[in-house]
């Protein structure tokens, strides 16, 4: 027999960053236009690889990594494998910027760092052993970030659900009961039987709901109704009546059961001027979309609180 010759050592391979990007998406370094903007990102980190750590990253398809005895493990989900691995994403978040593989166990954020086989594979996160009852989702050259919340929603049409989805928004706080007038110049959902019948209507939407109750009244009564029916606030919209009676009465309620208030204050001057929807708010806290200046004070009375533009 002969000895055994081995093969001579061969040289690594460096793959150019354009092709890095189309098989595994930016690493560290890379600069990511956000959509249609000019707003630029740096990725400051890749968790899954990149430079110096390529070769290792956990991607899924044929020819390709996680499989059986390669990236995939033999880790059950009783001994810690997560639900969902997402691979190779952007993630934006307030603590930075990096490219990683995300954990998802009981439909919750996990992990952040990288995934695959730790007995093949070097710097596998603990929690991010990928299993054979881990379902992979591809996020190589996509961004994942948190969710945008929307404090202004009519809820005229299930379409507005959609729109938010493909905008990145996933809380809608608003109100409304479909195409009715009311919904269509206020964002109110008015006593607790709109309450019941909205929260049945969104239950199959997969985003956070908060519904607005009516706070048009001096009837205290009638708000407790609604926050008991659901309603994670008021709105007072001037269309209703947005009267400093009415602003009193439903910040008063607020501060009693910790409830939120928004409003569209009298921009008609019909019950009064800046000074006094400020007067009746009397420093508590309140959102305002919409303040007097198109009536009859031309603006004067906003111009000259410090502060507002």
């Amino acid at each position: 027999m002969t000895d055994h010759v081995p093969l001579p050592a061969t040289s690594a391979v460096r793959v150019p960053r354009p092709v890095y990007a189309d098989l595994f998406g930016p690493t560290t370094g890379d600069r990511v236009r956000l959509a249609d903007t000019d707003l630029l990102v740096e990725i400051e980190e890749d968790r899954c690889g990149g430079p110096g750590r390529s070769g290792d990253e956990a991607v899924f398809g044929g020819g390709k990594v996680i499989r059986e005895s390669m990236g995939q493990a033999r880790t059950t989900r009783a001994e810690g494998a997560p639900d969902t691995v997402i691979t190779g994403a952007v993630v934006v978040d307030h603590w930075g910027i990096v490219k990683a593989d995300i954990g998802i166990r009981d439909g919750r954020i996990t992990a952040v760092g990288k995934a695959g086989n730790p007995d093949t594979m070097d710097g596998v996160h603990p929690d991010l052993v990928i299993g054979p009852e881990t379902e992979i989702i591809a996020g190589n050259g996509k961004i994942v970030t948190a969710g945008a919340i929307d404090t202004h929603i009519h809820f005229i049409s299930p379409t507005v659900v959609e729109q938010a989805l493909t905008s990145g928004i996933t809380t809608l706080v608003g109100g409304g009961t479909g195409p009715a007038e009311g919904t269509k110049a206020t964002t109110v959902t008015p006593g607790p039987w709109h309450l019941a019948r909205m929260f049945a209507a969104l239950e199959s939407h997969p985003v956070n709901i908060g519904l607005l109750g009516k706070g048009n009244t001096v009837s205290a009564d009638a708000m407790h109704s609604q926050l008991r029916g659901g309603a994670l606030g008021f709105k007072i919209h001037e269309d209703w009546g947005a009267t400093p009676a009415v602003i009193d009465a439903c910040l008063r309620v607020c501060e009693e059961t910790g409830a939120q208030l928004a409003i569209h204050t009298d921009t008609l001057n019909e019950a009064g001027f800046v000074g006094d929807t400020l007067a009746a708010i009397a420093g508590r806290t309140i959102h305002a979309y919409h303040t007097e200046g198109a009536g009859g004070d031309g603006g004067e009375g906003v111009a000259d609180e410090p502060g507002l533009v």
